[in-house]
């Protein structure tokens, strides 16, 4: 028995040796560049497949071979991957997302292209480049880890990578050279999975898809070190492989040994799972795919174009006909990422489990093995799947709620790995299992018609969840997760919503290509094609049912039609180029095709472009007509606040004279003011700004609608933000908080919006008790907010911007909307533009019309002037005293002083986290200019 265990160990130090080396490889390369080198294991099992094609087919010697695969080309491969690849995102500034899309890319990019090469089959003549004992791996681990840990403590080189990790920008003012410490990175992490690669290669089955799937399950070790200890990497990862090695001894008597057996062969999975669910998150908050423009429109004709090729395999015969079955399948199976990930903007690398276990639950509910249900005829057995599986889509949903970026994409990789190793390989449930088609339907031509209607049943639940109220918060919720949740959008429901929904989707694609193929394939469901897909739906368009469905037929197209891993090689090209065309490749083809067109003979003079250019600006600034008075605001107020925008005085042009820049606004690049949609501004009547004059009493405002902190504190390791601070917002008063940089301010305000829970004191409303609701609650109970940084939906139009915070305030409705507009100058031919490309002062007024179009009673201003010229300040100011006026309660966060002593009843002066100074606006503001 002490044999057997010592023998034990021995072979899971072994394993445990070389997941520390990939533990190790990624958190080198993730320190030194921020990404999370999805591609690891892509790269070890390319340079395990040269190894062998050096020794074996063209007979170098192992030493020779060895040394040009490890310390030549898999340096190669990193230094490559971070030249040509992701340092030209970084300095495109392209969203973390893409790096995460190109990462995926380059994986599937080698597998692809190793399966092109070298074919799909498993080999088993790798050669060995160490002795069979353990001791080789467990001392380059040791070696490695030691190696690093003192290089990064004692070396120039060390103090650079911890500068570039702490702060890049920063190290790179102080001179030190990013590129070559990202570089360095990126060259060690490749030559780490070159070595694991190679060492594990004699081992396991070498093939495109099951070495990089099984070093990616060994990411865990370095989640559990939260990409930064080394000695933890190490620790945990030998831990791991002797406790899996350890239990393959255990044979337990029952129906208990086949799910033993599981864990104990795939215990790195299950350390995956833990270290991805329950652990906290790794990485940025970035959702993914981050819209940041308009949604570019669909091309001319394409929606007809797309119904002819779907109808063409109707001709079809023969195995086209048969190969063409998976198109329809596969197309509803990418139609739900489109619904997570296009419109929801969350990651799913884990959708080929869910599509898996629709076909595997179709299956055993027409063959009568699902337990308490009698076998079902096909169509039914599949309504039953999706309607079973699409619960199951809270596994991804949940962690969804609190994980973002690379958090979310591991939990949901975890999750598509274990339903893998745990369900479809085992043979109680899938021994033995084929499918029949549904009666009428059984041969391939019949089959492909029932598939169509399917498929159009899909896209019509895809076009119902893209439009309407639905779709708004969706594209709310991807755009900017904070602002949907200030807006009324219950985030979090919205979230599990969108995966079920996804899960559910998945299912129904799954089941049809089971039944197509009249067989439950768990290789067809294999994690690596969940990545495939992602990826491919991700570069032809995350947010179009069109992208979704030229995927699916690229997917299966291609690899029928040539050797297999052409799809995965395009799809992975594309994958890699994203962040070179953040539109998709629909728009950066029509940029291409413009710019060889011929060019444009102008129509007239030089003279007389610039002229047109001048008057067009001039009309985009002049302010839309009123249309008539405005109605009561939108709760009701007087109509007061129909002076708060009057008509624009005339210039000596004819036309509007531009506001003057202020200090501090965002320019273009010619050095002139950015051009915006300026609200109406009249002649001043009101107390020159910064006078502190006198100004109407303000009510005292019923308590029943007061918002009040009570001692908040709030506290971030061993730094205090908020230390007792009590505050009070009445109605029709504006109150203010000022103070320097680091105050607390922020920290206040989002304890007051519901983005942050204080560590102790309380927040509330009246009577009630906010301190535990979230900020969309606080919304529909009448208390809304902007942001300090704008906080739009760039892929919505001005009106739905606005639409989706009366649809989700206090009292919104449709004519709240058209209230909110006309307000804020927003009711003009701006109201249809995307919000994408607008100046910063259009954007602050679309911000605060989203809010007022709820109807709050309680308004949070944060920094509302930032980026405002003079004249835009100006306007601001009267629409926030008539919404004082009108009883509604405003609490304004601004640096500007100038614009609180103009609108202040209350001022409160904050310093390292207290309110150290409160009192009437002119009283406070005169100490604090005179200290």
């Amino acid at each position: 028995m002490a044999s057997l265990t010592y023998d034990l160990t021995l072979a899971g130090l072994s394993v445990g040796g070389a997941a520390a080396l990939t533990g190790i490889g990624l958190i080198v390369t993730h320190r030194a560049t921020g990404v999370l080198n999805f591609a690891h294991g892509a790269i070890a099992m390319v340079c395990a497949y040269l190894l062998r094609q050096f020794t074996v087919e063209w007979h170098w010697p192992l030493a020779v071979s060895a040394a040009v695969t490890l310390l030549v080309v898999a340096p190669g491969i990193g230094v490559v991957l971070e030249r040509f690849v992701f340092r030209p995102l970084r300095v495109l500034g392209t969203d973390p997302a893409r790096t995460l899309v190109a990462s995926l890319g380059v994986f599937v990019l080698l597998v692809g292209g190793a399966a092109l090469v070298w074919g799909t089959g498993a080999r088993s003549d790798a050669p060995a480049p160490v002795p069979a004992d353990p001791w080789g791996q467990l001392a380059a681990a040791l070696v490695l880890a030691a190696a690093v840990t003192g290089v990064t403590r004692s070396t120039r080189f060390g103090r650079e990578l911890r500068a570039v990790v702490d702060d890049r920008r920063l190290a790179a003012l102080w001179g030190v050279d990013a590129d070559r410490v990202a570089a360095a990175g990126w060259a060690f992490g490749s030559f780490t999975a070159g070595l694991t690669g190679v060492l594990l290669a004699p081992y396991v089955r070498l093939d495109p898809y099951g070495m990089p799937l099984l070093v990616m399950e060994v990411m865990a070790v370095a989640v559990a070190a939260r990409m930064r200890s080394l000695p933890v990497a190490v620790v945990v990862a030998l831990g791991v492989g002797v406790a899996q090695s350890q239990l393959t001894r255990l044979h337990p008597p029952g129906g208990a040994e086949p799910l033993l057996q599981a864990v104990g062969a795939n215990l790195f999975v299950v350390a995956l799972l833990v270290a991805a669910l329950v652990l906290p998150g790794i990485g940025g908050r970035t959702a993914l795919p981050r819209t940041a423009s308009a949604r570019v429109p669909v091309p001319a004709g394409a929606r007809i174009v797309a119904v002819v090729l779907f109808l063409l395999p109707l001709g079809f015969a023969g195995s086209d006909l048969h190969t063409s079955v998976q198109v329809p399948a596969l197309g509803v199976v990418l139609l739900s990422l489109v619904v997570v990930t296009g419109r929801g903007g969350q990651i799913s690398l884990g959708q080929a489990a869910y599509a898996g276990l629709g076909a595997l639950f179709t299956a055993l509910l027409a063959a009568g093995r699902f337990p308490g249900v009698p076998d079902l005829p096909e169509l039914a057995a599949l309504a039953v799947a999706v309607v079973l599986v699409a619960p199951l889509g809270l596994l991804t949903g949940r962690p969804a709620i609190s994980r973002h970026g690379l958090a979310l994409a591991l939990a949901t990789f975890a999750v598509g790995v274990g339903v893998s190793r745990f369900v479809f390989t085992q043979p109680y449930a899938t021994s033995g299992l084929t499918l029949g088609r549904p009666a009428g339907f059984d041969g391939d031509r019949a089959y492909y018609v029932l598939e169509l209607a399917l498929l159009a049943g899909a896209l019509w639940a895809v076009g119902a969840l893209r439009r309407g109220r639905t779709g708004r918060a969706l594209a709310a919720m991807r755009d900017h997760e904070w602002g949907a949740s200030a807006a009324g959008v219950p985030v979090p429901a919205l979230k599990l919503a969108a995966f079920v929904a996804g899960a559910a989707l998945a299912a129904l694609g799954g089941g049809m290509l089971g039944v197509g193929l009249r067989a439950f394939d768990p290789a067809a469901y294999d994690p690596v094609r969940g990545l495939l897909w992602f990826a491919a739906v991700v570069v032809l368009g995350a947010d179009s049912v069109l992208g979704a469905l030229l995927a699916a037929a690229l997917l299966v197209g291609l690899d029928a039609g040539a050797r297999g891993g052409v799809a995965a090689a395009v799809i992975g090209v594309l994958a890699v180029l994203a962040g070179r065309f953040p539109d998709g490749p629909y728009e950066a083809l029509r940029r291409a095709a413009a710019r060889a067109g011929p060019p444009r003979r102008p129509v007239l003079t030089e003279r007389g472009e610039r002229l047109r250019e001048r008057l067009r600006a001039a009309g985009a600034r002049a302010p839309a007509p009123p249309r008539g008075p405005v109605p009561a605001g939108a709760a009701g107020r007087p109509a007061a606040v129909r002076a708060v925008t009057p008509p624009a005085p005339s210039h000596a042009g004819g036309s509007p004279a531009p506001p003057p820049a202020r200090k501090g606004t965002p320019t273009s690049d010619a050095g002139r003011p950015a051009p915006s949609v300026p609200v109406s501004a009249g002649p001043r009547t009101d107390t020159p700004r910064g006078s502190g004059g006198s100004r109407p009493a303000p009510p005292r405002g019923d308590s029943a609608r007061v918002l009040r902190a009570r001692r908040l504190l709030v506290r971030y390791g061993g730094f205090t933000a908020l230390e007792g601070v009590d505050l009070e917002v009445r109605p029709g008063r504006v109150t203010a908080v000022v103070g320097p940089n680091g105050a607390g301010k922020s920290t206040l305000f989002h304890c007051l919006a519901g983005t942050m829970r204080p560590d102790a004191g309380a927040v509330s409303y009246g009577a009630r008790d906010l301190t535990g609701l979230a900020a969309h609650a606080r919304t529909r109970l009448g208390i809304a907010r902007t942001f300090q940084q704008l906080a739009v939906f760039p892929s919505l139009t001005v009106a739905d911007n606005v639409r989706v915070g009366a649809e989700r305030g206090r009292a919104g409705g449709p004519g709240s909307v058209e209230r909110a507009l006309r307000l804020l100058g927003l009711d003009g031919p701006v109201r249809d533009l995307p919000a994408a490309d607008l100046p910063t002062g259009t954007l602050r007024r679309v911000e605060l019309a989203r809010a007022l179009a709820g109807s709050p009673r309680v308004l949070l201003l944060d920094e509302p002037a930032a980026g405002l010229d003079s004249a835009e300040v100006a306007a601001l100011a009267r629409v926030l005293r008539a919404l004082a006026a009108d009883g509604t309660a405003l609490l304004v966060v601004e640096h500007d002083l100038d614009l609180v002593a103009e609108l202040a009843h209350t001022v409160h002066v904050m310093a390292a986290g207290r309110i150290v100074t409160s009192g009437p606006a002119g009283r406070v503001l005169h100490t604090a200019g005179e200290a």
